[in-house]
């Protein structure tokens, strides 16, 4: 791609509104916390994998389904770090 800076920049600001444009979805409230919840089980699943999960798949892929055996995990094995993020995914 050649052109002047201002060129440039004009171009990718305006494939840039495209892509916003295009990918923004609605959630609900609810739909929106699922979301955050099922992203901080994984996280928690991967980085008390060893001490927490190790009867589990490590390439199993966290679903909402399977928070409350993450959250059980967690509180079982998991420490008081763990116990303090089971009850966050527990909100």
């Amino acid at each position: 791609m050649s052109g002047t800076p201002n060129q440039v920049r004009e171009y990718l600001a305006e494939i840039g509104r495209k892509g916003g444009a295009k990918s923004r979805r609605r959630l609900s409230p609810e739909q929106a916390r699922d979301m955050v919840r099922v992203r901080e089980a994984r996280r928690a699943f991967r980085r008390f994998y060893g001490q927490c999960f190790w009867h589990l798949r490590e390439d199993l892929e966290v679903g909402l389904e399977d928070i409350p055996e993450i959250v059980r995990g967690l509180r079982q094995h998991g420490g008081r770090e763990g116990f303090i993020l089971a009850a966050k995914l527990c909100r």
